[in-house]
């Protein structure tokens, strides 16, 4: 019965393939446990209940993604938004932690909307294809960015040079780079769950070589989530001078989980003829009600997750995937020690190696036209160095509609584009810089 509901036979995969890409979903994806709880303490949220939150809403949004979407898509607060909320409007702006959670309740609320009117799909379809492309292409050069800075192969410099060759004599960068050998090796003979394997095997070796320590006691009783469940300021979050910060949390969310969704399907090979993922309104959904639910639990904006593309790579089709993923998060609420055993140089090789794989999508830009070009290659150089999917896909729509306009090839702009143009210039408008 779930081989039939969850179209393994159209789908050409097994229970075996998918719980191995829901496994290795979960085993990129362990970091969030702990990393989205320690920046959201800097807002002045508890660590524990935030813990408890992100684990909840990790389940909430990926077992609804695998059911009801069908998709192998892995649904967590997103990384840049925490830091968002933390940074620029807690600490710069002075707003409270639960101001912020009102403010994402919101967008979450407003994007159901729009996402139940059709009115969300039929902007996303309306993307130009040379677009979506550079979206896919853009987000794996950032995957692999984060990977590379997470590994410490790459290190932040100084002002005249941001970004410097890490101390590669550190056991922990040698350990990441033989991870990402390890897995490049795997995938080149066609290994199944060669991705897995990298992660798994390298934070053995970090155990074997004392550079983890195994905790003495694994489980944990699970942390009290009542001290932020429910605490979301709604009605301060409506007040007229924070309504910016909302058209800016929309924005985010909106280019976000729409650059995500067709990223991966891109690289799945989920799109149709047309470029479009069809029944997108259905994982648009998961991700606007568990942006709503995350709110109310107490963390920040959520939707589909980059490393789901690992679990893909490694054979995940279907939506059984993600409900494998969703169901092995849940015992990280007793068993958190364990779980925060995986270091940053065990699942940082398998994100460089995943947007490495993302960059074959780059043979079917339009090389030719440089009114496709110079869109795409804005949008795929803003994301990869603002460090920021949200800004290089705003940049992208405003570059493309600009360009254009200039060549008088105005028609060519469909009127969704404009739409998304304008609210993009709204959005560079509003931002707290």
């Amino acid at each position: 019965m779930l081989q039939k509901y969850f179209k393994f036979d159209e789908l050409n995969t097994s229970f075996r393939q998918e719980t191995l890409g829901g496994l290795t979903t979960f085993a990129t994806m362990l970091y969030i446990v702990v990393v989205n709880p320690k920046i959201l303490e800097a807002a002045g949220i508890p660590f524990g209940p935030s813990m408890a939150a992100t684990i909840l809403t990790i389940f909430f949004g990926t077992l609804l993604m695998g059911v009801y979407a069908k998709r192998p898509f892995a649904i967590a607060p997103y990384m840049g938004q925490n830091a968002f909320v933390a940074f620029t409007l807690v600490k710069v702006m002075g707003y409270s932690w639960q101001v912020a959670l009102g403010g994402i309740f919101i967008s979450g609320l407003v994007f159901s909307l729009l996402t139940l009117t059709h009115i969300r799909s039929w902007l996303v379809n309306s993307i130009p294809h040379e677009l979506k492309i550079a979206f896919s292409v853009g987000l794996g050069l950032f995957l692999s960015f984060i990977g590379l800075t997470a590994s410490g192969i790459i290190e932040m410099g100084v002002p005249d040079a941001p970004v410097r060759i890490g101390h590669l004599s550190r056991p922990e960068v040698m350990l990441a780079i033989l991870g990402f050998l390890l897995i490049g090796g795997l995938v080149i003979q066609r290994v199944k769950g060669a991705i897995f394997m990298g992660v798994i095997g390298i934070t053995l070796l970090a155990i074997l070589l004392g550079l983890i320590r195994v905790p003495v006691a694994i489980m944990s009783p699970p942390p009290d989530i009542r001290p932020i469940l429910g605490q979301m300021d709604i009605g301060g979050a409506l007040h007229f001078k924070f309504l910016p910060i909302v058209l800016l949390m929309l924005v985010l969310v909106f280019v976000d989980t729409m650059g995500t969704l067709i990223g991966m399907s891109l690289r799945a090979g989920f799109l149709d003829e047309k470029g479009n993922l069809p029944e997108i309104e259905k994982p648009m959904l998961c991700d606007a009600l568990s942006t709503m639910t995350g709110a109310f639990l107490g963390t920040t904006t959520s939707g589909a997750y980059l490393e789901s593309l690992a679990g893909i790579e490694a054979g995940g089709r279907s939506g059984f995937s993600a409900v494998v993923t969703a169901f092995l998060f849940l015992p990280a609420l007793f068993f958190a020690p364990l779980f925060a055993l995986v270091p940053a140089y065990a699942y940082a090789p398998a994100l460089i190696v995943v947007g490495m794989l993302m960059l074959s999508t780059i043979k079917r830009l339009n090389v030719d036209d440089m009114t496709e070009l110079i869109p795409s290659f804005t949008t795929i150089v803003m994301i990869t160095f603002t460090y920021n999917l949200g800004i290089g896909m705003t940049a992208g729509f405003i570059v493309y509609t600009l360009v254009k306009v200039l060549s008088g090839r105005i028609k060519e702009i469909a009127p969704a584009v404009w739409i998304l143009a304008i609210v993009s210039a709204l959005f560079f408008i509003f931002y707290p810089y």
